[in-house]
């Protein structure tokens, strides 16, 4: 099943008969009349006919979630915001006219609406196309806007340029995001990041600020050097939880000074090399 077809089956199960008659009904007037009005107004009235419930999904919705679209994940999607993709989505045949139509949408929508089109990247045909559109709404400075474009979507993984992935993740980490969601985090890990959040580390050290744990996992495959030695006063001051980061970003090194700094603490080591410490279990922490 295509993407819009699970939104109309998950959203038809869970709805009320009329809410669900009123959805498919807009469906269909927005791609039969050629008029991107009715777009506009059907997206106007889903918080009043769907409501605002938490989409119920299964384990088994999610894995059909994945197949239909890879590392598609709408586990933290509401029935509203998944309903505005459904009418959105109702263009998917051209591509144009939804790019146009979506274009004037975002920039009259508002904060729940935000979230529902930029949850909603994965999903839309032609994908380059949304790449200013997507880049632009990371400026934002509502935290919930920022996390439908950065956590939980595998777009900024497959679009953006290496400048504005690590602007991504660095604006994570400065406004509170976890990185654990953020799809392809290894993948895209590269060096100019590490030495980003390294200098971002220093920052947070001198004004006497905590540094989140996870912010070492895209510094471990590139630590030497410098690198090295932030992770070396993590290790020696650290908390017990930071400690465990740093232990499992000197894992990742290529430096054999790493391995050597990780061997000062034998219990550490034997964790990491056992697989009982995770960047899962310390995100979890």
């Amino acid at each position: 099943m295509t993407p819009h077809e699970l939104l109309q089956r998950w959203l038809e199960r869970q709805l009320p008969p009329a809410a669900s008659e009123w959805l498919e009904k807009s469906a269909t007037q927005i791609q039969a009349s050629g008029k991107d009005a009715d777009l506009y107004l059907a997206v106007s009235l889903v918080s009043r006919k769907v409501g605002k419930a938490d989409l119920a999904l299964s384990e088994a919705d999610l894995r059909e979630a994945a197949s239909a679209r890879p590392q598609w994940n709408p586990r933290d999607w509401s029935a509203d915001q998944a309903a505005r993709v459904f009418l959105v989505l109702a263009l998917e045949s051209d591509p144009e006219r939804l790019a146009r139509a979506l274009e004037r949408l975002c920039n009259s929508a508002d904060v729940s609406e935000l979230i529902a089109f930029y949850r909603g990247l994965p999903l839309y045909p032609d994908a380059p196309r949304y790449l200013g559109r997507a880049t632009e709404g990371l400026r934002t400075n509502i935290k919930g806007v920022f996390e439908a474009i950065a956590l939980r979507n595998p777009y900024p993984g497959e679009q953006f340029p290496q400048p504005a992935w690590n602007q991504m993740v660095l604006k994570a980490l400065f406004v509170g995001s976890a990185l654990w969601p953020v799809v392809a985090l290894d993948h895209r890990a590269n060096a100019e990041l590490a030495h980003m959040l390294c200098d971002y580390a220093h920052e947070r050290w001198s004004a006497g600020r905590p540094v989140s744990p996870e912010l070492w996992r895209c510094v471990g495959p590139y630590a030497r050097g410098a690198m090295l030695e932030d992770l070396e006063r993590v290790l020696r001051t650290g908390t017990e939880l930071e400690r465990r980061a740093v232990a499992l970003a000197l894992r990742a090194s290529p430096d054999p000074a790493a391995s050597a700094l990780l061997q000062r603490d034998a219990a550490l080591a034997k964790a990491v090399a056992r697989g009982e410490l995770t960047w899962e279990r310390v995100a979890a922490t």
